[in-house]
């Protein structure tokens, strides 16, 4: 089974071309071993190694990462806070949050909407970008490629690219044609970045079911290496019109070693409605 069917559920409309394309997933770029890779006396990755740096001294997020399922904690990882956020789900961003989201009523509607019809509305069911949340939680690789004014990340879904203004720019204020995945700055407050975006498209899909993100959304990503192997990611969303009040949910990721992104290509093959 390909890396990218083992990480999507059956029966969801939205994941019927990654479906298509798992077959073609089987053929892997040669393996080629990541350098500066801390091991245990065993030969294993060791995960709790102290986190690289880069020569100013920050953390360096750089590297090829992958979503934890389940519980998203190992079990040799310390212990969160007692006042951690809930873990955030791929298809339900709030599967883990008590009560659920915060909607406003409209938005609850049309979450119950979308999600009557299959979610077969979601942008990736059509080719078309998913959003920043659905990127962190979907199961495909993503690489950051970290350097002193600008962080990319490199999405192995879809192949998505984005970018993380780290250079002191402020957000646009010229009334900007709206992103798909928002206009992102950032800085560090210690050894957390502290990215915010704005200036989403209107309309935005959260996660499959179809919790919605307007244009008025401000998401807030809190970056932090706690060690080699692991990436903690805070996400709060504040969006007025969607939402009673912000909210915020935890995406925690691992390293990948010794492995590469593969190419995806939403309409490559694709057949849908022929």
């Amino acid at each position: 089974m390909s890396r990218l069917a083992r990480h999507i559920g059956p029966g969801v409309a939205v994941l019927a071309a990654a479906l298509l394309a798992a077959g073609s997933a089987a053929g892997q770029w040669p393996r080629f071993p990541t350098p500066d890779v801390p091991r245990t006396a065993d030969g294993e990755v060791d995960l709790y190694a102290p986190a690289p740096r880069t020569a100013d001294g920050r953390p360096d997020l750089s590297g090829l990462w992958r979503i934890r399922r389940g519980s998203q904690q190992d079990e040799d990882a310390p212990e969160p806070q007692p006042d951690s956020p809930p873990v955030a789900g791929f298809r339900d961003i709030a599967e883990n949050m008590e009560g659920g989201l915060p909607f406003q009523p409209w938005a609850q509607a049309l979450l119950e909407e979308r999600a009557a019809a299959g979610s077969a509305d979601n942008p990736e069911a059509h080719c078309l970008p998913m959003g920043n949340l659905q990127f962190h939680t979907q199961g495909a690789p993503r690489r950051f490629v970290q350097t002193p004014g600008l962080i990319v990340i490199l999405y192995e879904a879809s192949m998505g690219v984005r970018q993380i203004f780290t250079d002191g720019r402020p957000s646009p204020d010229n009334d900007p044609q709206p992103w798909w995945y928002g206009y992102s700055t950032g800085q560090w407050e210690d050894d957390t970045l502290v990215v915010v975006t704005t200036h989403f498209r209107d309309g935005g899909w959260l996660d499959i079911v179809g919790s919605p993100r307007t244009d008025a959304a401000t998401i807030t990503e809190r970056f932090r290496r706690p060690s080699y192997g692991r990436l903690e990611i805070d996400i709060t969303v504040d969006d007025p019109r969607a939402y009673t009040e912000p909210w915020t949910v935890r995406v925690n990721q691992e390293i990948m070693v010794d492995e590469d992104l593969i190419e995806f290509v939403c309409l490559e093959n694709q057949r849908f409605g022929l």
